[in-house]
This record gives structure tokens, C-alpha cells and sequence, in this order.
């Protein structure tokens, strides 16, 4: 009888390790698309960066592309723009930092915001930072620049929050010249 119970104990053994196995790969199967589904997309990864010929934007006029699912400003300024901007008065900003994509945690001065040296170009996401609308821009509101119209927030040459509810400058994304004439707004891919 010693012979069977020990033979019993072994298969019981096996029944509770193959069950709980069985569950384990149940519970995985189960939770795996709910882990899954916080990854990006398809079709966000592959805007994780483009590439805008910006060849035929003329001084004074913007373009305005899609990225992520957002939109994104590109402006080129005039000579009188980016003076304007940065005359500004440092203490007369609402938000002195910066959270910019190319030199993070730096002051809002103009030549941080701006893409290049003279700051001819300057990239911000098209996004308020109050609420999320979409601003106006070509030198709407108080200071030349942008306007968002759903709760008055003005923004300056430079995208920097001026006057209104916006608590934040509009964002500048990850940018940078490949060549002349093209802009590339994200991280690419190594």
C-alpha cells in the first residue's frame, strides 16, 4: 500500500503544477492585449519623424504639416518678427522656461525657441497649451503672433504665452535642417 500512496501523491503532483501551468498561460493570454494596446500604433511609429520640404515658404508665412496626430507650425519669419521677439522684456513673460525639444530646460528667450542662428525659422506644435485648440496664426492676437480663439490666449513671434489662460509657450518638438530646404520634425530611427 506504501507502493500506491506514494505513486497517488506523485500524480496529484502532477495535476496541480499542470493545472496551475495551464492558468498561468490562460492569465498571460488574457492580459497580454490589455499591456499590448499601450504601445504605440502602427501608424504612430511611422510618424515617429518627417521629413517637409520647406523650400517654398516665403519670409512672413507659415506651413502647417501634421505629426503624431498633432499639428505643427512652421513659420518663417520676417526680420521684423524676430526682432520683435526678442526685444521682449524676459520678466514681462508668463512662462520664462522652456520645455523645448531641442534644448531642454533653457529660458524662452527668442534664440532658444528658434530653429536656426538667426532665427529665421521657428517649429511649435499647434496646440494651445491651455486647453488644446488650435491658434490662429500670420500675427493674430495682441502681440503678432498666434491667437487661440476658444479663451482669448495670446501668443508672441516667438510662440511664447503673453497674455491670456494658457499656462505654458507653445511646444517646440525635436527639429533640425537635413540639407537646405528640408525639415525634419521628430527622432528618427537609427
Amino acid at each position: 500500500m506504501a507502493h500506491t500512496d506514494e505513486h497517488e501523491g506523485t500524480r496529484r503532483d502532477f495535476l496541480y503544477y499542470a493545472t496551475a501551468g495551464a492558468g498561468a498561460v490562460a492569465a498571460g493570454a488574457a492580459v497580454w492585449p490589455l499591456v499590448n494596446q499601450m504601445n504605440p500604433s502602427a501608424d504612430v511609429l511611422a510618424l515617429a519623424a518627417i521629413r517637409v520640404d520647406v523650400a517654398d515658404v516665403e519670409p512672413g508665412t507659415q506651413i502647417t504639416v501634421l505629426w503624431q496626430g498633432k499639428p505643427v507650425f512652421i513659420r518663417r519669419r520676417t526680420e521684423s518678427e524676430i526682432e520683435a521677439a526678442r526685444a521682449v522684456d524676459m520678466g514681462d513673460l508668463i512662462d520664462g522656461n522652456d520645455r523645448n525639444d531641442n534644448k531642454p530646460d533653457l529660458p524662452a528667450t527668442d534664440e532658444n525657441r528658434a530653429l536656426d542662428e538667426n532665427g529665421e525659422w521657428l517649429v511649435m506644435l499647434g496646440v494651445c497649451t491651455h486647453l488644446g485648440c488650435v491658434p490662429l496664426g500670420d500675427g493674430a492676437g495682441e502681440f503678432g503672433g498666434w491667437f487661440c480663439p476658444c479663451h482669448g490666449s495670446h501668443y508672441d513671434t516667438a510662440g511664447r504665452i503673453r497674455k491670456g489662460p494658457a499656462p505654458e509657450n507653445l511646444l517646440v518638438p525635436v527639429a533640425r535642417f537635413d540639407g537646405e530646404t528640408e525639415l525634419v520634425i521628430g527622432k528618427e530611427n537609427a
